[in-house]
This record gives structure tokens, sequence and C-alpha cells, in this order.
């Protein structure tokens, strides 16, 4: 095992002494403004965006985002195989530049919490003060390209962002869309959004999309990590970014209530396996964080006490749900089928994929979803061996 340092820098000019913690510890450096005051790895693209809509995050939300990069930074770098003792749980230790340390470093243990609670890992967060160069990262966005946003609303490709998003114009809401892409399983946002702006108008016009990514080699010595258990951090993050620049916004996270507790389906899914991206008790820290960063939105899970069923049941287009249902992706590895030289789909039998086939066919009926397993349904024994490709799929 060997611990981590990951320490954030800004700007050339960002030369102020970090001293780890400790001294056995693997320090990786990461630089995130270059010559131009442009956030990179992404965020500059986020920002540059809000800007074309006349929207202006404000600082602390900026710190906020470059933080949640740096966590996604270490999570998806950091080898889970060849860096913890466990093959699990790593031990992080972060070094963040922002504008204000005094309102950060008295919640350090919340954050800390919050991301053990997510990613099963130890993290040690440190603040300093940004350079003097770097004292403003946002420039003042021009007028509001867009009549009015009231609110914020994550959008992954997913069929619960995908009937969340059909419920918020529905009810004339006028939400900003904001989602982070990059894989293989974000591939279908724009056709999702392309499908729903044309019955309730385009959306391009309130739809901001981030691509965060880091180089495979960014670490030293440790191959990258797959199971991005801190992806969500960065997404609220982002999400949080989009809201500051709004007055008395909602942030809304459509998910469902069964994927929000991911209660398991057997005795050795308790630990880190299970996700906890909009675990209750985790967004309840995300809203105390944003209310110590005097971010003014409320977070919200709409379909809290829902299951996916009842969620396409109770949509308030339920005919545009069951068109381009089979069009979002819930699987939790939608680019394995390239292991059996398919093209990339659903594989139809991960958890994500057991309620999601469960939950159409409750709603409409039928799913018309590509899967890698067409059924589960396995033919009666009769005293001989299933047929070989169906047999292979579950040794």
């Amino acid at each position: 095992m060997r611990r981590h340092s990951i320490i954030a820098r800004l700007g050339p000019t960002d030369k102020t002494r970090v001293v780890p913690r400790d001294t056995d510890t693997v320090k990786t450096t990461i630089r995130f403004v270059d010559g131009d005051h442009r956030l990179g790895f992404g965020l500059g693209q986020m920002i540059d965006q809000l800007a074309d809509l006349g929207l202006t995050p404000t600082e602390r939300a900026v710190d906020l985002a470059i933080f949640s990069a740096v966590v996604m930074a270490a999570d998806t770098r950091i080898s889970r195989a060849t860096e913890s003792q466990d093959s699990w749980t790593r031990e992080i230790d972060l070094y963040l530049p922002v504008l204000e340390p005094e309102v950060w470093t008295p919640h350090a243990a919340l954050i800390e919490r919050m991301l053990r609670f997510l990613t099963g890992d130890h993290w040690r967060l440190t603040f300093r003060r940004r350079h003097r160069d770097y004292r403003e990262l946002v420039e003042q966005a021009g007028e509001l390209n867009f009549d009015t946003f009231d609110s914020v609303c994550l959008f992954s490709g997913g069929l619960d962002s995908f009937v969340g998003a059909i419920d918020l114009l529905a009810e004339d809401h006028s939400p900003l869309f904001v989602s982070h892409y990059g894989d293989v399983s974000t591939s279908t946002q724009t056709e999702c959004a392309e499908g729903i702006g044309a019955v309730y108008g385009d959306l391009e016009p309130r739809h901001v999309r981030a691509n965060i990514g880091f180089p495979a080699d960014l670490v030293e010595g440790s191959g990258p990590e797959l199971t991005t258990r801190g992806r969500s951090f960065l997404f609220l993050a982002l999400a949080a970014l989009a809201a500051s620049a709004l007055e008395d916004s909602t942030i809304y996270i459509p998910e469902n209530g069964l994927i929000s507790l991911n209660v398991p389906l057997d005795p050795l899914r308790l630990g880190a396996w299970s996700t906890r991206t909009t675990h209750p008790f985790y967004l309840a820290r995300w809203q105390q964080l944003i209310d110590a960063l005097g971010i003014s939105a409320s977070i919200k899970n709409p379909y809290r006490f829902m299951t996916k069923a009842e969620m396409l049941k109770k949509c308030r287009n339920r005919r545009l749900a069951k068109r381009l249902a089979p069009k979002t992706i819930s699987c939790s590895s939608f680019g394995k089928a390239r292991y059996r030289s398919l093209s990339p789909r659903h594989c139809g039998y991960c958890t994500p994929c057991l309620i999601r086939r469960a939950a159409i066919e409750s709603a409409f009926g039928t799913d018309r979803t590509l899967y890698s397993i067409r059924t589960l349904r396995l033919s009666p024994w009769r005293g001989q061996r299933p047929k070989a490709s169906t047999y292979d799929h579950f040794r």
C-alpha cells in the first residue's frame, strides 16, 4: 500500500510551498490554469458555456468545481488493486488552493466523511489560500441569454434523468440541464435531449455539458481505476457551479428510491461495492456543504419514494417515455459487450439492468432495449446440457 498526496495548483506562478503531512507519500501535482487564466481539464469548457448563457458562477463554486475535479483525478487514477492494503481502501490526501480557506477548513471533517461514505477510502483535506495572481478565476458574464432558469437538473442520459427532464418541462419548469460526458455510457445524452426537445422545445440553449478528464498516467507507478465511486461528487459540484449563478434555485437529482438506497441483493454487497451516488445521507451532507459555501440552492430528489416502474407509470408524458426509453442507458458496464464482439449495449444482468428490465416491462408491457442477454428465462433442463451460448452467460 502507498499513501497518495494530490497537490492542486493553479497557474505557473502558483509556487506556494506545500508540505505533505507524511514523508512516505506519493506526490502528484495537477495544474489547473494555463497562461490565459482559463481552467483546464474540462472545467473551462463548463464555465465558458455558462458565460454564453449570461451566467456567472461564484468563486466559491469554482473552488468547489476544482476540488471535485481533484477528487475525480484521485478516484480514477489511483488503482485500488496496487495502492491499497485490501484491494479497495486507499489513503488519499488532497492539498487544495481556495479563495477563502477560513470558509473551507471548518468543514473539512464534513467533506472527509462524505468522501469516505461515497468511495470507501480514507481522505484527508488541507486548504490553502489561492496565489494572489489567481484571486479571480471567473469573469463577469454578459446579459442573460435566456428568459429565466428556475432550477438545475442533472441529465445523465439514463432512464431516471430522462423521466425527470420530461416531468420538469411538462410541469412548466425552466431548468438548466447539466451533463458530464466522456465514456460510451454517456453517448445518448444528445439523442435523448433532442427527443425531448422535439416535444418541449430545443434543449440546446438550456443544456451545458462538460468532459472532465485526466491522463491515464497522471499518478506515477499506478494504473487507472475503473470503479469510479467518486464520480457523483463531480456531478453534484457541476450542478452547484451552475446553481451558484442563479438565485434561490433547486438542484434536481432524478433517481428512483431503490437505486438511491442501493438495497443489496445478497450479503456480499453490503460494503463499498454498492454505490451511494444519491443516497439520502450523502445528499443531506451535500446540502450542508453548499449551505456553508453560501450557494443558495436546495438539493431535491423528487423520486426518492418511488421505484423505477412507478416513475415510468407516473411520467407526465408516458408516450414519449415509452418511445425513447430504449435510447437511455442504465447499465453499469455498457461497454463490456465488446468482450463478446458486440457493439455497446446493456448487458442485461447487472443490478441496474435487472431493475430496468422489470420496470419497463411493468410500466409498458414490453421492453425494446437491446441487451447482450435477450432473455433471462432459461429453458427447462430436460436432462440435457443447455446450449453453450446460454450456459456461458451464467458460468
